[in-house]
Formats: C-alpha cells, sequence, structure tokens
C-alpha cells in the first residue's frame, strides 16, 4: 500500500534517510561538524575546492555545513521523539484511564489537561526553560508537558466510544479485569489513531523547537540543531544566505514529509478508510 501512493513512499524514504543521518552522524562526521577552519568563513556553497563537505558552504567559523546539517539531525530528532513518546505515554495513559473509569476520576484528570491547555504552550516554555536552563532534557521536559492533553483528550473520546462496544461488553459478562480490558482489547483500537497523531504531532514539536532556539533558549552549543543553525545564521543573511537557508530547508523537507506520510497512515491504519488503497491495488492489478 505504501509504494502505490507515491507521495507516502518518497517521504518515508526521506525520513528514513534523515533517521539514518541522526544515528549515523555524530559517529562518523562529529570532528569534521566542529573542526574550525577560518580560512574557509562563509564559503560558498556548490564548489568542491575544499572538498565535498564544503559542498553546501561553510559557516562563520569555517566549518562544512553539510557535516553541521547530519550532525544536527541527531539533536533535533532526539528532541522531537523524546517529546512525541514521553507525551504519548503519559497522555494516553491517562486518556485511557479517564475514558474508562468512573466520572469523578474521569473529572480530576480532565480538569488537569486544562490547566496545562490554560497556559500558551510557547510561553509556558519560555518561562521553564528560563528557570531550569536550556538543554535537551528540559526541552524535551516543557515540550512533553505542553503535548500532554493533545493525547490525553483524543484517547478519552476514542475510549469513551470503545468501550460501548460488543467485545467490550462481552469481555466484562466474561469476567475480565479492567486493567486486561483496557490494555488487551480497548488500546489496540485506540493506538492506530495516537500512531497517526504522533507521526503529525513529530513534525509539530520539531518547529517548536526550532522556535524556542531560534529565540535563543533552546539548545545551546556544543549542541547543534537546525534550529540554532537559522538563528546563527540570520545575522548573515545579506552575506552568506546559505548559513539560515540549509538548515530552514530541511526543517521544511522533515514537516512535510511527515505530514505526507501521516496522511497516508491515517486512511491504511484504518479499517473504514483502508479501502481505499485496496481498490487501487485493484484497478492496477
Amino acid at each position: 500500500m505504501l509504494w502505490r501512493d507515491k507521495l507516502a513512499f518518497v517521504s518515508a524514504l526521506v525520513l528514513l534517510l534523515i533517521i539514518l543521518c541522526a544515528l549515523l552522524g555524530p559517529t562518523l562526521l562529529d570532528d569534521l561538524a566542529t573542526r574550525q577552519n577560518l580560512r574557509g568563513r562563509n564559503f560558498p556553497p556548490f564548489s568542491l575546492d575544499r572538498g565535498w563537505a564544503f559542498i553546501l558552504g561553510g559557516d562563520s567559523l569555517g566549518r562544512p555545513m553539510l557535516a553541521r546539517l547530519i550532525v544536527a539531525a541527531n539533536s533535533t530528532i532526539l528532541i522531537a521523539a523524546g517529546t512525541v513518546l514521553s507525551a504519548m505515554i503519559v497522555g494516553a495513559g491517562l486518556g485511557l484511564v479517564a475514558g474508562y473509569m468512573g466520572k469523578n476520576i474521569s473529572q480530576a484528570i480532565m480538569r488537569l489537561a486544562d490547566v496545562i491547555m490554560s497556559f500558551p504552550s510557547l510561553l509556558l516554555a519560555v518561562v521553564v526553560l528560563y528557570v531550569l536552563g536550556p538543554s535537551i532534557p528540559n526541552m524535551i521536559l516543557v515540550l512533553a508537558i505542553t503535548r500532554i492533553p493533545i493525547y490525553l483528550r483524543t484517547t478519552r473520546a476514542e475510549v469513551l466510544e470503545v468501550r460501548e462496544r460488543m467485545f467490550v461488553q462481552a469481555a466484562i459478562v466474561m469476567g475480565a479485569g479492567h486493567w486486561r480490558i483496557i490494555l488487551k482489547h480497548i488500546l489496540p483500537v485506540v493506538a492506530p489513531t495516537l500512531v497517526t497523531i504522533a507521526t503529525l504531532d513529530f513534525a509539530f514539536v520539531m518547529l517548536a523547537e526550532s522556535s524556542l532556539s531560534f529565540l535563543g533558549i533552546g539548545v545551546q552549543p556544543p549542541d547543534i540543531t537546525w534550529g540554532l543553525m537559522v538563528s546563527q545564521g540570520r545575522p548573515y543573511l545579506n552575506t552568506a544566505w546559505w548559513l539560515a537557508f540549509w538548515p530552514g530547508l530541511m526543517i521544511v523537507i522533515t514537516a512535510l514529509a511527515l505530514n505526507l506520510l501521516s496522511n497516508w497512515m491515517r486512511v491504511a491504519l484504518d479499517p473504514a478508510q483502508r479501502w481505499r488503497l485496496e481498490a487501487r491495488k485493484t484497478k492496477n492489478v
């Protein structure tokens, strides 16, 4: 089904390449990405005079942009993945309890979500990072807190509908425990929706991290992310446009690939809509 949707297939390949760069980049290119060469300051792109690493140009300290983009992918993907995974686990867990248990427990959990959502997410991130200090763990913590209500509310709404279905009622009649029903019967039905939301949220978290780094309260050197590279390249927009252009382009490409792939996943993981992809297969045959 993925092969038949060309846009989704290309998006998956792009994301796979980015993930490989994030995993292998720091090991293979860390020294090259941090080595300064003042003779190559703001070296223009599309030139091989200084080797393949400078094909995208050099930054203000003579470091190759290509190597820095590959290494920066590690921190960017780490923050986005850590944030989405943490928020999904906590939010989905609370949502399962709120949707299945009694009214009092549900109301208490939903008020917690309302409190979190009452603060603007970017403002909350600015305040917390200013107090705790900018670092990757703190970035993951504050962004995860702001994203928990999304998974909590979605999971609760799904559970409220699923728990009335016949197979859940049959499990209750047969004496199954609450946690067995939640984990074995309800969670598998809710999981596809959560995966689709997580794919979309991954792109949102990347943009949020880039915004915080651009404001100067995100990840700090020697760590590096695409958002930090955009921030560092802002003073050179008139003289060395490539310093901010390439990391900005990587953010756009990754976010676009995630959105295209999430659209495919929404159809592929939904039994009620999967027939559209299967109909394409039958037509092609």
